[in-house]
């Protein structure tokens, strides 16, 4: 069985405790299954990154991003590793995540919906 790495674990410990305002406000809504019962799990490791949100048996991952992330070479790079590892990427805005929740909360349900279930699961 494989251990857990552990300056992995304690960044995304570290990313947890200094979530924004608007990581918090989505996680309220994703946790403990209540968007139409998927379980999500926040700040997770996965490869080399460490993802915001994450619905495992749909390999759903969600960003919320602030305007440090606008045309990022990095997020490019991130969100093209993670699709080559069969993941689905969602971005959104802090400022939307705030403004527009009802709009977001779709936009992920409509994403669930639509991604097969992790063969694994």
């Amino acid at each position: 069985m494989r251990g857990a790495d552990e300056s992995k674990t304690e960044r995304a410990r570290n990313l947890r405790n200094a979530s924004t305002d608007a990581e918090g406000k989505l996680w309220y809504r994703l946790r403990a299954r209540r968007l139409s019962g998927y379980k999500f799990v926040r700040q997770e490791p996965i490869g080399p990154y460490t993802v915001d949100f994450i619905c495992r048996e749909r390999r759903l991952v969600i960003e919320v991003d602030g305007g440090q992330h606008a045309n990022s070479q990095h997020d490019a790079v991130r969100d093209k590793w993670l699709v080559d590892h069969n993941y689905r990427v969602l971005r959104f805005w802090n400022n939307e995540v705030s403004s527009n929740l009802a709009g977001v909360l779709e936009t992920i349900i409509t994403a669930l919906a639509e991604a097969p279930p992790h063969p694994d699961r």
